[in-house]
């Protein structure tokens, strides 16, 4: 889209479609907080819907436009590859967002969480399962891998909405000192919006984020090729930086309004869904995506389920101890990602 630019151009329209991304993704926040409220959806199943489907648009975009082309390469990368830098997003919003608060999943524990951390795990799992599968394998455009993993994701969804109400647990799943969110001032101003003007700010934020953030990545590869840089260092990180841009906008304007718990089920929920993508990428293909990952992108699929598993575990234990501003999964889940992309590199 951008090769016949010069490198001063292509910065320019990077920062441009940054900024873009950035105010959307602080409207995507604070309207998808509205909307849970509205409607009674709660932050978790809010975040695993709206706003996980929202921020990662761009990605749904060039998942298709990839599959069309048949640039399966560049399909099953932005499906696989974008997990783990994803939920090292949540490092991020920890050190940033709450500062000598509390640790992120202290002030998030929520048993809904739990459920979406652990959905996350299943999706990869299947994935992984997927790519040992014969490319043969497929009928009238569907693949059994893509059909499994678009199973999982829609019990998974059903079961963490049946929790929200149906869990034995002391306050619904939530922790006994924890509680939903305080909305801030710039938050209690917007909840006099009326509902239509919501959805309307909300669908015009996504449209933003979608056309912007695919300038956004299309520019940052054009950017790279300028400089030399391709593949495996490309990837992990000028695209990631950029694909990852939407989740920290929103995930710290949920932190700033007190919703820790709509910042994590963010990046749980845009982690789930993510592999649900192979099903319309495998029918716009006629290809088994699947089949044809390859070694990195089985890695970067298993850090992404290593990581992921660290901060259920922080969700759980709910550790209170902090350093430099991270708390203990924070700072296991950084020097894991750290030790992965050495890895990556190896491979």
């Amino acid at each position: 889209m951008f090769a016949s630019y010069n490198l001063l151009s292509l910065i320019s329209i990077f920062v441009i479609a940054a900024a873009i991304v950035w105010i959307a993704g602080i409207q995507l926040s604070y309207t998808t907080d509205i909307i849970d409220t509205r409607f009674s959806l709660g932050e978790a199943l809010g975040g695993l819907i709206f706003l996980s489907i929202t921020t990662n648009l761009p990605e749904i975009a060039i998942v298709a436009s990839a599959s069309l082309t048949h640039k399966i390469g560049i399909a099953i990368g932005n499906i696989l590859g974008g997990i783990a830098i994803q939920t090292v997003v949540l490092v991020i919003l920890d050190g940033f967002g709450l500062r000598k608060k509390a640790p992120l999943t202290y002030k998030a524990a929520s048993l809904q969480l739990v459920l979406e951390g652990v959905l996350v795990i299943i999706v990869l799992v299947i994935s992984i399962m997927g790519t040992q599968l014969p490319k043969s394998i497929i009928f009238a455009r569907l693949a059994p891998g893509d059909l499994l993993i678009t199973a999982a994701w829609l019990i998974g969804l059903w079961l963490i909405n049946k929790a929200r109400t149906h869990l034995p647990w002391q306050q619904k799943g939530y922790a006994p000192d924890t509680f939903p969110a305080t909305h801030g001032k710039r938050l209690i101003s917007k909840l006099k919006w009326s509902t239509t003007r919501v959805i309307l700010i909300f669908i015009i934020s996504a449209i933003a984020t979608l056309i912007a953030g695919v300038v956004l990545e299309e520019s940052g590869s054009a950017i790279a090729t300028s400089i030399g840089w391709s593949g495996v260092l490309f990837g992990s990180t000028i695209l990631a930086a950029a694909t990852a841009l939407p989740e920290v906008s929103t995930g710290l304007a949920a932190v700033r309004i007190g919703d820790y718990i709509l910042a994590i089920s963010d990046i749980f929920g845009g982690n789930a869904f993510l592999p649900v993508l192979f099903l319309p990428a495998t029918i716009l293909s006629g290809q088994s995506l699947l089949p044809q990952a390859q070694k990195s992108d089985i890695y970067l699929a298993s850090l992404g389920a290593l990581l992921t598993a660290v901060y259920i575990y922080g969700l759980i234990f709910r550790p209170k101890q902090q350093f430099f501003y991270l708390g203990i999964d924070s700072i296991v889940v950084l020097i894991m990602y750290i030790i992965g992309i050495i890895g990556l590199f190896i491979i």
